[in-house]
C-alpha cells in the first residue's frame, strides 16, 4: 500500500542507521558506540517485554515503558536522557528513511535534568594534589594538563606527541607559552594556550618518555598508549593520596572553570578553552565561583 512503510526489523534497520547516519554525520566514535549501546539495549527491550521486531509496530507508549525501565534499573535522569536523544535521533532516521510512516518519538519527553552541583577542588585541595604527584614527570603531566586547561578526559587520552607546541625556555611572559592543539566534541578542532605550569610538567615528562614507535603521548611503563580508564585510574589514585573524597577526572576540568572565573579570566577565554559550544555553559561557574568565595572567606576568616 502507498505509504506503507517496508517491512524490516529494528536490528536491520538499526545496522543501518549505524552505516548510513553516523558515518555522513561524521560522530565522533565515542558518540558512535554510545548510541549503538543505547539503541541495542532499546530493540532487545522491545523484543523481549513487547515482543516487537519491526519499527512500524513501536508505539509512543512502548518508548516511555523503555524509560521507566531505565528508572527502575537505578540510572541517572543524565544517562536516561542522553538514551532519550538516541532514540530521538534514531527515529527520525527511521521516518525519513521510510522504515515507519510516523515519527512515534517526537512526543517522547525526555526525563527532567538534574541539578546537582558539580565537584569543584578547593584551591588548599588542588594544592595538595599538585603536591602529592611533584615527584611523578608522566602523572605530574597529566593532571597539570586537566588543571591548567580543563580539557576533558577523552580529549587528554587522544594526544599525540605533534599535538603539544613547547617553547625553547619556560617563562611566565605570554611570549613564552606554549599550545596544544585538542579534538573534542563532534570532532571540532581547538588550540588552547599551555601556561607556564603545564608546560613545565610536560616539559619534564617529554624528556623522560620512553621511546616509542606510536605517536600517542602518554604512554605505560611497557610502552603503550594510556587509555582513558588508565587515566581515570592514575588521577584517582592521586586524588586518595592527597585525602579529597568525592572527586573524579572530570573535577578537575570544573575546577578549571571555577577557579579561571574566580580569578578574573574572560568568561570567553574559558569558553573556548573548555571548548563550549555554548556561553550558558560557561557561565555556570560564575555561580560557582561565588559560591567557592563565599566558602573560603567564611572559612578562613582573619
Amino acid at each position: 500500500m502507498e505509504g506503507s512503510a517496508p517491512a524490516v526489523s529494528l536490528k536491520y534497520a538499526l545496522d543501518d542507521y549505524e552505516t548510513t547516519y553516523m558515518a555522513f554525520r561524521n560522530l565522533a566514535d565515542r558518540t558512535r558506540v554510545e548510541y549503538r549501546r543505547d539503541l541495542d539495549d532499546l530493540v532487545r527491550f522491545l523484543n523481549t517485554s513487547s515482543a516487537l521486531s519491526e519499527p512500524q509496530a513501536v508505539e509512543l507508549k512502548h518508548l516511555e515503558q523503555y524509560l521507566a525501565e531505565l528508572d527502575r534499573r537505578g540510572l541517572r535522569g543524565s544517562s536516561r536522557r542522553r538514551k532519550s536523544a538516541s532514540i530521538r535521533s534514531f527515529f527520525s532516521f527511521l521516518e525519513s528513511h521510510r522504515y515507519t510512516v510516523h515519527n512515534v518519538a517526537l512526543k517522547l519527553r525526555a526525563p527532567e535534568r538534574e541539578t546537582s552541583e558539580p565537584r569543584v577542588l578547593t584551591e588548599e585541595e588542588y594544592r595538595r594534589l599538585q603536591d602529592a604527584v611533584r615527584f611523578h614527570a608522566r602523572d605530574q603531566a597529566i593532571i597539570e594538563l586537566l588543571l591548567q586547561t580543563g580539557m576533558r578526559l577523552s580529549e587528554l587520552a587522544a594526544l599525540t606527541t605533534a599535538d603539544a607546541d613547547l617553547p625553547a625556555k619556560v617563562g611566565r611572559d605570554k611570549e613564552a607559552a606554549g599550545s596544544v592543539r585538542l579534538l573534542g566534541k563532534g570532532r571540532k578542532q581547538r588550540t588552547v594556550t599551555l601556561n607556564w605550569k603545564a608546560c613545565k610538567a610536560l616539559k619534564a615528562y617529554v624528556s623522560t618518555r620512553p621511546e616509542s614507535s606510536g605517536p600517542s603521548l602518554f604512554l605505560s611503563k611497557f610502552g603503550f598508549p594510556l587509555g582513558r580508564r588508565a587515566i581515570q585510574d592514575i588521577v584517582s589514585k592521586y586524588l586518595k593520596d592527597a585525602g579529597i573524597e568525592g572527586a573524579s577526572v572530570h573535577t578537575l576540568r570544573h575546577t578549571f572553570g571555577t577557579h579561571q572565573v574566580r580569578k578574573g579570566t574572560n568568561l570567553r577565554v574559558v569558553q573556548e578553552a573548555m571548548g563550549h559550544t555554548d556561553l550558558k555553559t560557561t557561565s555556570r561557574y560564575i555561580h560557582l565561583a561565588r559560591e567557592l568565595m563565599d566558602e573560603q572567606l567564611q572559612a578562613n576568616a582573619l
